[in-house]
């Protein structure tokens, strides 16, 4: 591919790595990172800065946010701030961990059925085109009523459900790098399949990759979030922003309405970190694919 060419016009030779042209050129994508990071250190200082646990009971049902309670009560009297900072562990775990599974069994079958074509690619695409006729909300929603409401199962549901989607790319950029004349030197050289696999395409793909991670990351954390709202996500009284959007608590919204502002803003903060972080990777990958320079 051109991930060399795009190296030498991002990074000329002789030249410092300067953070102010990073700064300018992909200022979103910072605010992207940015919001991200914060987001993770949340997450995994979560005993530091919860006031109490997410479970705990300390107070009267539905308070209003006070200093004692900066984002009030829920209908048991639990601390939402609290399980607003434990729900970043969770609902950014399932994030994490479901593409990280796309994305890594989606680039397998694409790499795989691309390279070697003939009846491997017939049965694999075939295989990629029944899961993909189905709606994907659907197709979520009745594997994940099937293998039952947990942690583990939404980020295996989620994870297997998406791979379809990352292999049809992949897939066609490995149709194309195939032919490249690098790979049929390395084949014209007695190169294994496996070795212009591990040593050619897959480094071609790396890229490819990051920016299908970046971009599905919001939309595993939104999934995992209406699954949890329509209680086949994490089950209660596990933290869970789309679990807090749900079940009894959807009945005092109007009441009180902070139940739903606090995870509801955290959950789109997450979703636009991951958006900008994905028009960046975008950006820097392919430069001239959107006139940025």
């Amino acid at each position: 591919m051109a991930e060399a060419g795009l190296t030498l016009e991002l990074v000329p030779a002789g030249r410092r790595w300067r953070p102010r042209v990073i700064l300018r050129r992909h200022l979103m994508g910072v605010v992207g990172v940015a919001i991200l990071a914060i987001l993770v250190l949340v997450a995994l200082a979560a005993p530091a800065i919860a006031p109490s646990g997410p479970l705990f009971q300390d107070a009267a049902a539905l308070e209003r946010p006070s200093l004692s309670h900066p984002f009030g009560t829920d209908l048991l009297g639990r601390d939402v701030f609290s399980r607003v900072v434990y729900g970043a562990r969770i609902s950014l775990g399932i994030g994490f961990a479901a593409v990280s599974i796309g994305v890594v069994i989606g680039s397998l079958i694409g790499v795989v059925s691309g390279y070697f074509g003939g009846w491997v690619d017939y049965l694999l695409q075939r295989l990629v085109e029944v899961i993909l006729a189905f709606p994907l909300l659907i197709l979520l929603l009745v594997i994940a009523a099937a293998v039952g409401a947990s942690v583990q199962n939404v980020i295996i549901v989620i994870g297997v459900v998406m791979a379809p989607y990352m292999s049809r790319i992949v897939r066609s950029v490995v149709l194309a790098e195939k032919e490249q004349a690098y790979i049929e030197a390395a084949r014209s050289l007695g190169a294994s399949d496996l070795r212009i696999l591990l040593r050619h395409l897959l480094p071609s793909v790396v890229p490819l990759a990051g920016i299908l991670a970046s971009i599905a990351l919001g939309g595993v954390i939104m999934a995992e979030a209406g699954l949890s709202f329509l209680g086949l996500g994490v089950p209660p009284p596990n933290p869970s922003w789309g679990a807090d959007l749900s079940g009894n608590a959807r009945d005092y919204f109007q009441h009180a309405p902070w139940l739903a502002i606090f995870p509801g803003l955290a959950l789109s903060l997450t979703i636009l970190g991951a958006n900008l972080l994905a028009e960046a990777v975008r950006d820097v990958v392919d430069p001239f694919g959107r006139g940025v320079r």
